[in-house]
């Protein structure tokens, strides 16, 4: 499937805020499935919208019909702003989704996040609450030991994969348990793999398209 790619401008609390849009290619004029919103690792380590997850993360969606939109946190690129310890950033996620909606607030949502992105993205699911929650989450290499992520409501558990590498040693699997264990929210561990999902990127997209269309058959 050919991906058409197109860089935008979002205006964020902090500024503008850049952003790129990955479309599918749809036979017969078809509609995308709906928007998915990817949010990349710590702005400090040098997290980007062009992280190789983020873009495997994307390209997953995009297979899978929705348009995906990623986009890099205030202070990194062209992104105004500072880091903000997760604070900012949220509303900065928040602003691309309200973006992404195109005032049609019906339209089906997914929103997918690697490391610190996961964490912001597990508090926007919480900002946005039941009438905004998305149809589809993915959470890899969720920053728990670094961060307080937010639990997940347990109605989305269906609809969620938190995916992680055995042998993180980032943000160890231990840590990604025990948010987990006290919600009974399954956690895919793949063995082998580190964070960053080196060498093994084709299994991660496998892996989130799987999920993706499971979900759609469903």
């Amino acid at each position: 499937m050919n991906i058409q790619t197109r860089r935008f401008v979002v205006q964020g609390p902090a500024g503008a805020v850049e952003a790129l849009e990955d479309l599918p290619t749809l036979s017969g004029g078809a509609a995308p499935r709906g928007v998915a919103v990817i949010a990349h690792p710590h702005p400090l380590f040098g997290g980007t919208m062009d992280n190789k997850v983020v873009q495997t993360l994307a390209r997953a969606f995009v297979h899978c019909g929705w348009r995906a939109l990623r986009f890099n946190f205030r202070g990194v690129g062209a992104t105004e702003g500072v880091y903000d310890e997760g604070r900012g950033e949220l509303q900065d996620l928040l602003a691309v989704i309200a973006h992404g909606a195109q005032g049609d607030a019906t339209q089906p949502l997914a929103l997918a996040g690697f490391s610190f992105g996961a964490f912001v993205t597990s508090h926007a699911v919480q900002s946005l609450g039941a009438q905004q929650a998305p149809q589809q989450l993915v959470l890899v290499g969720t920053a728990a030991s670094r961060f307080t992520v937010a639990p997940i409501a347990p109605e989305l558990h269906g609809r969620t994969l938190v995916l992680h590498g055995e042998q993180d040693d980032t943000v160890p699997l231990a840590s990604v348990m025990d948010w987990a264990r006290p919600q009974s929210l399954p956690v895919t561990v793949i063995p082998g793999v580190a964070h960053f999902f080196h060498g093994q990127l084709p299994l991660l997209r496998s892996l989130v398209v799987r999920h993706l269309l499971a979900h759609t058959a469903a």
